[in-house]
């Protein structure tokens, strides 16, 4: 794997559908690590083209968004479709610097244990034809985030200081990142255990791409796309109610009305929890609505009722008599 570099050129026109003449290398086969393609997946035209950079020209890019608008999965959907390996880290705050560079470890050779270098996931990516992916970018430990600053530059060689020896990354490694806020902290409460970003480090990235909520109609694609039962007249005017629910949550909470804003995500999930219970509103309380703040929930009621034509059942009213 570690000779193994891009062999073709993809045209973006037709690979992605996108307005541009922008030329990706990729690799003829999909190899181990490649994601599977999601057929269903819906690309933000935008947010593609600065990853595809990525690809292309080796940059870092970092992207920056609210919680379940799909940040990771879009850059493993991209590089699904240009057949290129790709890992996903979640940079929590039990991942060590060890964790990163490596350690040594006792290994058994000829009935004999010895000493053996054993490389972290930022060394192995590093000479591998990989595109690697840190989520949570700004959750990392500051002794980790260190380790990182030095791949950042172009060149991106690190230096293993036990070894005595500097890495030079492969000609197809990546970096990319994913984070929930843009470096300067969490000012809504939403991220807790997120943290400030050195912006020497911030200022290292080459492109940093924001992802937020996609618009109504193609936020409804998707919502059809996961959800097929969905898609028939009735469904599609649910589905469309559904999305208008979901903005006015996003509004109230922009307008400081409420602390709870639903995503993408959870919009999804509320669509699968309807073909579980076959009931639109137990499955909205079970979803979101149980999960918000007691002084807030009339609030989401009411927009409930105003997208939905019917009363939100109280909390606590047995499924059995929650209207369909």
């Amino acid at each position: 794997m570690n000779d193994h570099t891009p062999d073709k050129t993809c045209q973006i026109r037709q690979r992605f559908g996108l307005d541009t003449d922008l030329e990706v290398p990729c690799f003829s086969a999909p190899g181990e690590h490649v994601p599977d393609v999601d057929p269903d997946y819906v690309l933000d035209a935008s947010t593609t083209l600065s990853i595809l950079a990525g690809f292309a020209h080796n940059r870092r890019v970092l992207l920056q968004g609210n919680h379940g608008t799909g940040k990771s999965t879009h850059i493993e959907q991209v590089a699904a479709r240009l057949n290129w390996p790709c890992i996903r880290v979640n940079l929590d705050g039990h991942i060590t610097r060890m964790d990163l560079i490596g350690k040594d470890g006792i290994v058994i050779e000829n009935q004999k244990q010895v000493t053996r270098f054993q490389p972290g996931i930022l060394t192995w990516a590093l000479e591998h034809p990989v595109a690697l992916i840190f989520d949570e970018y700004d959750a990392g430990r500051p002794d980790v985030m260190f380790v990182i600053q030095r791949v950042l530059e172009t060149d991106g060689k690190l230096t293993l200081l036990d070894q005595n020896r500097v890495i030079t990354p492969h000609p197809a490694f990546r970096l990319f990142a994913t984070a929930n806020t843009i470096g300067l902290g969490d000012a809504t409460g939403l991220y807790h255990g997120t943290q400030p970003l050195n912006q020497g480090q911030l200022d290292r990235w080459h492109i940093i791409a924001v992802l937020n909520y996609l618009p109504p109609d193609q936020e409804k694609a998707v919502l059809l796309a996961k959800c097929p039962e969905l898609n028939t007249p009735d469904g599609r005017e649910q589905a469309e109610s559904m999305v208008l629910l979901a903005n006015l949550i996003r509004k109230g909470f922009v307008q400081g009305d409420l602390s709870t804003v639903m995503s993408p995500r959870t919009l999804i999930a509320w669509a699968e929890n309807m073909r579980i219970f076959k009931n639109r509103a137990l499955a909205f309380s079970l979803t979101f609505y149980n999960r918000c703040d007691d002084t807030e929930q009339p609030l989401i009621a009411e927009y409930y009722q105003r997208c939905f034509a019917e009363e939100l059942p109280r909390s606590g009213k047995s499924p059995a008599l929650f209207s369909s």
